[in-house]
């Protein structure tokens, strides 16, 4: 099942997607009576098990506005960093990563990191230049797990048992930016800089994430293509790593690390330009398109 969010005469509205993704009927016409957003729906279902053989009534897409499935998350994204060994490598390589220093390239324990909620846009959404503060714009598809029960302490045999589904986030990062403050949290979450989209696949239906197909291309050309078995550190163990001491939410998005291919790991250096376009394609997941503007 395919959970979007889409505005409908103006009011946002979380949809279930039909499978060749081009026609949608609200949740509300299988849930009689929900009234809320994406996070109610999985609050209320933390196993995705809506009635969709239910639903009859399909209205094309075309013509309204697809948002973030998750539009305005309720709390930072997670995301987890150094994440696959090639680009550990490159990432050491590239000179941005200050812990390469001490000889550090696959790191011993999952990084981890956060992004502003207010960086979340939408599928074909404008990703802003901000031409002003960087001169360095990167890209990072990414595979993310949306939470669908709540827990503290989760061991990693439980952890898919918290999973309500998956979606793709591009982690778009200022590179001078996360350099200079010697931290990542500026340089990630400015305004527009963390597309997410263009909906959520429930688990059932997505099956197993360790092997899903991850590809991105910068204006026509293939830059990142990888598999998810390549993650160094697996679903299981970032769950049980945040969930430690953190207690995950229904509606928690965790990005789940790039692969190589990223613009510092080019020499020289391929970085955005206002006018390029990104595209993050994951299996079973859909297609995300983002266009860098001034």
């Amino acid at each position: 099942m395919r959970i979007a969010t889409l505005s409908i005469a103006g009011v946002d509205q979380p949809v279930i997607v039909s499978a060749d993704g081009f026609s949608f009927c609200p949740v509300a016409q299988a849930l009689p009576g929900f009234l809320g957003d994406v996070v109610d729906l999985i609050e209320r279902m933390p196993h995705a098990s809506l009635p969709v053989g239910a639903v009859v009534n399909w209205t094309p897409i075309a013509g309204h506005v697809l948002l973030a499935p998750i539009p305005r998350p309720r709390r930072n994204i997670f995301c987890v960093g150094k994440n696959y060994h090639e680009h550990a490598k490159e990432f050491a390589q590239s000179g941005f990563d200050t812990s390469a220093a001490q000889g550090e390239t696959a790191p011993e324990f999952p990084v981890v990191f956060t992004k502003a909620p207010s960086a979340v846009v939408a599928d074909q959404a404008p990703v802003l230049a901000f031409a002003d503060l960087t001169q360095q714009l990167d890209y990072e598809a990414e595979l993310a797990v949306v939470i669908g029960k709540s827990g503290r302490g989760i061991s990693q045999a439980a952890a898919f048992e918290h999973v309500w589904g998956y979606t793709i986030v591009n982690d778009v990062t200022a590179r001078d930016l996360q350099q200079k403050h010697r931290q990542w949290f500026l340089g990630k979450s400015m305004d527009s800089f963390c597309p997410m989209g263009p909906w959520i696949v429930t688990a059932d239906e997505v099956g197993d994430p360790a092997d899903l197909d991850v590809s991105c291309w910068i204006n026509g050309e293939l830059r990142q293509s990888a598999n998810t078995r390549d993650l160094i550190f697996d679903i299981p163990t970032i769950i049980a790593t945040i969930s430690a001491g953190i207690t995950l939410l229904p509606g928690d998005i965790i990005a789940t690390g790039t692969p190589a291919g990223v613009g510092i790991g080019f020499k020289p250096p391929k970085f955005l330009r206002a006018g390029d376009t990104m595209r993050i394609s994951i299996t079973r997941l859909g297609t995300l398109s983002n266009t860098i503007r001034d």
